[in-house]
């Protein structure tokens, strides 16, 4: 039988340096941000209102950092990780101009690492992936690996290198978009009085509120970024699999962690980077988020004095609310109740 179909890359079809163009574009529409805000609930005010954006000095109010973050990394996973067992993690990541309503997203990745494993049936792949709008200018910039599938554990493997990665990125690297004129900013209405200057490193904040995700809701998601990983969707095969079940979009618990945060962080208005991050453990349909968040540092912004960066760790937990959460130490052995440990800088208004 012929046959058209793609499979999709496995691990022994991956090479050093090799080059992907991920398909297709996507243009950016408003139904897209009214069904993230529905499944999410994020309440930003900077991706919610185009006054408040314009008083900021942008045209209207830009996509939610992480939807333009998910709808980069779904370009990618065609090609990258459609024959993924798991997403393992994330360095390096540099969010570029913002992402508004019309604008066509593309992206294209480089494999900068393999390493095979020792079951001799899967390896872990790493790739630089880049994402554009339609003036070539850079919105999203990362790297990521993922453990991928063999299609014949008797395929010879793959040359194995291990990249280095970035441990951060540098607060002269972050880009900000926006401006905020003496006076002027609206803490009310941005619904918190807490800006750069009231952190400090060291300080660690509970988020208080819990979501639990329905089956339905991460699958919807997850097609809203046209992800096709097959772990997500289909249960006929995922029955026979490691947890006998469809495995939650590790996107999908970054996004409701960041939502969870706006109580507590409510000024953090966009996300200008990513410095590193895990998924330690899967979620699942049922299972309920929690988080809470360390400030890691306070950085100024070269020639700014109306906002700042701050570094924070974000960690997520399942069924298991953050107060009573004990494994706070980032060295300290996974607790199972840790789904993510998501390490990136937010930009906050400065007083002034």
């Amino acid at each position: 039988m012929t046959t058209k179909t793609r499979p999709g890359n496995f691990f022994e079809d991956f090479r050093l340096g090799q080059h992907l163009v991920h398909a297709p574009p996507r243009t950016v529409t408003e139904g897209d941000i009214a069904v993230y805000m529905a499944l999410f609930g994020p309440r930003f005010a900077l991706h919610s209102s185009d006054p408040f954006a314009q008083s900021l000095g942008l045209p209207r109010a830009p996509v939610d950092s992480m939807l333009a973050f998910h709808l980069v990394f779904g370009r990618t996973v065609a090609d990258v990780s459609l024959n993924a067992i798991a997403n393992l993690g994330y360095a390096g990541g540099r969010f570029g101009v913002p992402v508004y309503p019309g604008d066509t997203l593309t992206a294209d990745s480089k494999v900068i690492g393999l390493k095979p494993n020792k079951d001799g049936k899967t390896g872990v792949v790493y790739v630089h992936s880049t994402g554009l709008n339609q003036r070539g200018e850079t919105v999203l910039d990362y790297r990521r690996w993922v453990m991928v599938r063999k299609r014949d554990a008797d395929a010879p493997n793959p040359e194995a290198h291990v990249p280095e990665l970035p441990a951060a990125v540098p607060a002269t690297e972050l880009h900000c978009p926006f401006s905020v004129p003496a006076g002027c900013y609206d803490a009310a209405r941005a619904g918190s009085e807490f800006l750069w200057d009231d952190y400090q490193p060291g300080e660690r904040i509970d988020h208080v509120d819990g979501m639990t995700i329905e089956d339905a809701e991460h699958m919807l998601a997850t097609r809203l970024y046209q992800n096709t990983a097959k772990v997500h969707f289909n249960l006929h095969v995922e029955r026979e699999g490691r947890f006998g079940k469809r495995i939650v979009y590790g996107g999908h618990v970054i996004s409701l962690a960041r939502a969870l945060s706006f109580n507590g962080l409510g000024n953090a208005l966009l996300v200008a980077a990513i410095h590193g991050g895990r998924h330690t453990a899967p979620c699942f349909g049922g299972d309920t988020v929690y988080a809470w968040s360390e400030v890691l540092a306070k950085d100024p912004l070269p020639g700014r004095d109306d906002v700042g960066a701050l570094r924070v760790r974000t960690v997520a937990t399942k069924d298991r609310a953050c107060a009573d959460f004990p494994g706070h130490d980032a060295s300290a052995p996974a607790d199972p109740a840790v789904v993510l440990d998501l390490d990136y800088s937010v930009l906050m208004p400065r007083r002034i």
